[in-house]
């Protein structure tokens, strides 16, 4: 029975509650974080996106293709600074939508917009 006892009273409880007498202010609550203001400012600085004449955004992206052959989505609104309905309406036009494969959700250029053709390569070589 002294073992018994001895084992409860030498287990002490890991977490214990105290009662405070007067409040201490460690954690404050924040109604705005800082990386929400600075979010904040930035967006504003930029402005809503306003449509751009179509044809200066087809320039924008054929001169975005050549350097890569494929993007994604979000890439390519980032690059023209387009609304993505608008932007999106464009891409149908002129590219195809992976949806599976190695380059899943990504957009490519349709073969008749491509820089280079296979047909070209063969006529200049001989």
């Amino acid at each position: 029975m002294k073992v018994k006892r001895w084992q409860i009273e030498s287990v002490k409880p890991q977490r214990l509650t105290q009662q405070l007498d007067r409040f201490t202010p460690v954690f404050k609550p924040v109604a705005n974080h800082n990386f929400n203001l600075e979010y904040e400012k930035k967006k504003k600085s930029e402005g809503k996106m306003v449509r751009a004449d179509r044809q200066v955004v087809l320039d924008m992206l054929f001169s975005a293709f050549e350097k890569h052959q494929y993007y994604s989505f979000k890439d390519l609104v980032d690059i023209t600074k387009q609304p993505v309905a608008y932007l999106k309406e464009i891409m149908r036009d002129i590219g195809t939508c992976h949806r599976k494969g190695t380059h899943k959700s990504t957009w490519e250029l349709k073969p008749e917009y491509c820089h280079y053709q296979p047909g070209e390569e063969e006529e200049k070589s001989s």
